[in-house]
């Protein structure tokens, strides 16, 4: 049982996705702030309104709806998503192509026609024994 759970630790794709979440989140920070600082100050700007959680809020029933806060998270996560494949995704990509594009160790090397030549001999000789 707990060689299962250690071969399924230490696979590849465990590996990957724990960094992958990792990054993401380190990611994320990064875009929000971005968000925080830049884009709310021109959404601000643009709709009188602090951010764009503001835009679009109404009330019925003493229910509160606010489309602005929907916005704000579509928006986030397009930034997010973005940002990973535009600086983590699109890079890793072209690193593969480059790496498939290499040879791969040592090209095989035809052998001389002396060494053919050789070779044809060494095994005439073997048959004639």
């Amino acid at each position: 049982m707990l060689k299962g759970f250690r071969d399924f630790i230490s696979r590849g794709s465990v590996v990957e996705l724990a960094v992958a979440v990792v990054i993401g989140a380190a990611f994320t920070a990064i875009v929000n702030a971005l968000v925080e600082g830049f884009i709310n100050p021109l959404i601000a700007a643009s709709f009188g309104e602090p951010d764009l959680t503001a835009v679009g809020n109404f009330t019925i029933n003493e229910a509160h709806f606010s489309i602005g806060l929907i916005l704000a998270a579509i928006f986030n996560f397009l930034c997010v998503a973005a940002a990973i494949y535009f600086f983590i995704v699109v890079p890793i990509n072209k690193m593969r192509e480059m790496r498939a594009k290499e040879p791969e160790g040592e090209e095989e090397i035809e052998p001389e026609e002396q060494i053919l030549l050789l070779r044809e001999i060494r095994d005439a000789l073997r048959d004639r024994v």
